[in-house]
């Protein structure tokens, strides 16, 4: 699915399988020693060979089998959408997103993702077992000859303009106060917070938690053919955006109580 999105917006597609031995270099890259690129004969000198981070989609194929060291080699491309290897600086491609995987069965061998880490994804989104028209499908398409490539949809070029006319969509101010107070409501040290929020949440929604609302808000406005989100618009995408940010507490796991629980019952209190 995600090497088909790569194909229909002509990307450079790049997939990295994490696993208990992958080391951060294996991500970003790293420097070996090698001969200068001018033609004069001079000596050796440092060659920084790129890791399969530049791209302009990258897949993190199970993400939290690899230690917490090698999962943060991502933090400073996701956040900067820069790597930096040897105290030099190298700009990553725009578009440059990232679109991690985890084995919700298997958790033995698993290093669950820091909460720093998870806040630099925009959306978290469960993908379940397909209805059976769909498996019908699926099957169909996949146990006969190969499928002709993906025709694109759109260049990068294009991709862009419509990305950065995503970020000129006025933003009315209630709507930005509202994904505020939703992200406030969450925290549990929060005035805005509940007695349920405070005995549940280890670890509320941040200033990345708003922002997203927001962008979120704008991108359905527009594919709905409005110039402008609502607080409705917030609420829709709030699911997706809020509950990996919202972290359950002991007491709430051993109550049986989870982040989307916790996302339901913010979204019911917040007016």
């Amino acid at each position: 699915m995600v090497k088909a999105l790569a194909a229909a917006f002509d990307w450079n597609f790049s997939r990295i399988q994490f696993t208990p031995d992958l080391m951060p270099s294996d991500i970003t890259g790293y420097e070996l020693l090698g001969r200068n690129g001018n033609g004069d004969g001079g000596g050796p000198t440092m060659v920084f060979r790129r890791g399969p981070v530049f791209a302009n989609l990258v897949l993190a194929d199970e993400i939290n089998r690899a230690a917490p060291k090698t999962q943060s080699a991502l933090l400073e491309a996701m956040a900067e959408k820069h790597v930096t290897v040897g105290g030099q600086t190298h700009p990553l491609e725009r578009p440059f997103l990232v679109v991690a995987t985890q084995n919700p069965i298997e958790q033995e061998g698993t290093y669950p993702l820091p909460e720093a880490q998870l806040d630099r994804f925009m959306m978290e989104i469960h993908i379940g077992y397909p209805t059976p028209e769909q498996e019908e499908e699926i099957v169909m398409k996949t146990t006969g000859h190969a499928a002709e490539p993906l025709a694109a949809a759109f260049d990068k070029a294009g991709f862009l303009q419509l990305n950065d006319l995503v970020l000129s969509v006025p933003v009315p101010k209630n709507v930005a106060a509202y994904a505020v107070k939703l992200c406030g409501s969450s925290r549990p040290d929060d005035p805005r917070s509940d007695d349920y929020t405070k005995s549940y949440t280890a670890w509320g929604a941040g200033p990345r938690g708003s922002q997203n609302l927001v962008l979120a808000a704008k991108a359905r406005a527009l594919l709905v053919g409005r110039a402008a989100p609502t607080v409705e618009d917030v609420r829709s995408v709030a699911t997706s955006i809020l509950r990996h940010r919202i972290i359950p507490n002991h007491r709430a796991v051993g109550d049986g109580v989870t982040s989307m629980a916790l996302v339901e019952h913010v979204l019911k209190v917040t007016a």
